[in-house]
């Protein structure tokens, strides 16, 4: 006997194997299951309220899916392609268990409302467990910019020594860019936190549903105001798949200068062997290969973004079979944000840093000659004149190939007569640091003022 679908009375030949294999989407959208069952028994619970379902039939609909959900996390369902998704081989196997009660739980709702549903609920679960990962990364940097709140490296503009910073700094650079992360995500939450269900296909439903009724149940903030937005519009899943792209883009620059970082050329930091690999003909390669796919992941995100903006560009009210391409590229950005986040809070528990390496780089850029232009300009010289005064001291340091520092005396006062001996004060690297004393300044007092604000926010 051919199989029925929950729609097959309207056709008269039966669908294609190829097209049943071309439009089934279980395979993927299984990962809803429980957040689809979660969805119909508040449902269920509201029609039973409303007067709809009677007391036995919501009785066995919440038995018969308990026994499913058991099922399904003991690996033990027959997940069947021929059902098309998630969401009918659910109700058949409902229906297969306890009868008409069975059929009687999609009174008043479509597939449509039902799927943007599920989304909803699964992507509220994956923000709240992101943020905290959030919150991890971000305490792994704030431990190590603690340890290195004095250690002075390089600040760079262009990939040239531009100013000394302090390694606690620059850690406290992607801080900032985290907690921007956080509460985009917090943010994007409110908006995906609202009930479509009660939307039913398009129009909403002639029976007496209480939609603030069930959204209390599931536990969202509101419900979705118009009916054809509620079931069409896939823009909560963009705008999080947006977010999700910032933090990996923000993890993917912090990866490229680990990788620089590491590099024997520069060696100012070393990242631990478990996170390393090394070379199948190179014996003496260590190779930084988490950072590195960190950066290459970033690109699979953000592809994922535009897929979903050109998924939604062009459809028309209300919903389409081309929702269906909504799923994997927003499960995948939330799988691989997490993958990434998770080893990333670890991998960077693990960094060594190589201070000497990092004050040497800065003795190499003559980075302190900004100090001098401006302690020029505290003597009274205009700032136009200072910066001329420096540029000339900083190429006869150069021709010489000594630093600035190294200069004596008599030779810096030979470009400027305002120069006395408390220059040296301003021309060391720490020197440096220490006159950047105010908020967001890189000034040992202030990365550790910095640090203890991060500390006492909310995680």
């Amino acid at each position: 006997m051919q199989e029925q679908h929950a729609w097959s009375g309207r056709f008269s030949e039966p669908v294609s194997e190829l097209v049943k294999k071309y439009t089934a989407s279980v395979h993927f959208d299984l990962r809803l299951a429980e957040f689809d069952i979660e969805g119909s028994l508040a449902h269920a619970t509201m029609l039973h309220k409303a007067g709809v379902l009677s007391d036995a039939d919501l009785a066995a609909i919440r038995s018969g899916m308990a026994d499913i959900l058991s099922e399904i996390r003991a690996g033990e369902f027959d997940w069947r392609v021929d059902l098309e998704d998630v969401h009918m081989n659910i109700e058949r196997r409902l229906t297969d268990k306890i009868g008409d009660a069975g059929k009687r739980l999609h009174t008043g709702r479509s597939r449509n409302d039902q799927v943007a549903t599920d989304i909803r609920l699964w992507l509220r679960a994956q923000i709240d467990a992101i943020v905290p990962l959030i919150g991890a990364l971000k305490t792994s940097l704030l431990d190590l910019a603690e340890q290195h709140a004095d250690t002075v490296m390089p600040g760079f503009t262009h990939l040239q020594v531009a100013q000394p910073v302090t390694f606690g700094h620059h850690m406290l650079a992607y801080v900032e860019m985290l907690s921007r992360d956080a509460e985009r995500m917090s943010d994007c939450r409110r908006r995906v936190n609202r009930l479509p269900l009660g939307a039913a296909a398009l129009a909403g439903t002639t029976f007496p549903i209480d939609r603030h009724y069930t959204a209390a149940l599931l536990g969202f903030d509101d419900v979705c105001h118009n009916s054809l937005d509620a079931v069409s519009d896939r823009d909560f899943a963009i705008e999080f798949t947006a977010a999700a792209s910032l933090v990996m883009v923000h993890l993917s620059r912090l990866s490229e200068e680990l990788i620089l970082w590491m590099s024997p050329r520069v060696g100012f930091i070393d990242i631990a062997d478990r996170f390393c690999t090394g070379s199948s003909i190179m014996p003496q390669k260590k190779n930084p290969d988490v950072p590195e796919l960190v950066r290459g992941k970033s690109g699979r995100v953000v592809g994922h973004l535009m897929a979903l903006i050109m998924l939604m560009k062009a459809q028309p009210l209300a919903y389409n079979k081309d929702n269906q391409e909504d799923k994997e590229p927003l499960f995948d950005t939330a799988d691989t944000l997490i993958d990434t986040l998770r080893i990333y809070a670890d991998m960077m528990r693990g960094i060594t840093v190589k201070k000497e390496a990092m004050r040497a780089a800065v003795l190499q850029g003559f980075a302190t000659a900004t100090d001098l232009a401006d302690y020029l300009v505290k003597k009274g010289l205009p700032f136009r004149d200072s910066h001329e005064v420096v540029a000339l001291a900083v190429r006869h340091a150069e021709g010489q190939g000594v630093d600035l520092a190294e200069l004596d005396l008599a030779t810096l006062q030979g470009f400027s007569a305002l120069i006395a001996d408390d220059v040296y004060t301003v021309l060391t690297p720490e020197g440096s640091l220490a006159q950047r004393d105010h908020v967001g300044g890189t000034a040992p007092a202030q990365v550790r003022a910095a640090i203890a604000r991060q500390r006492q926010l909310p995680a």
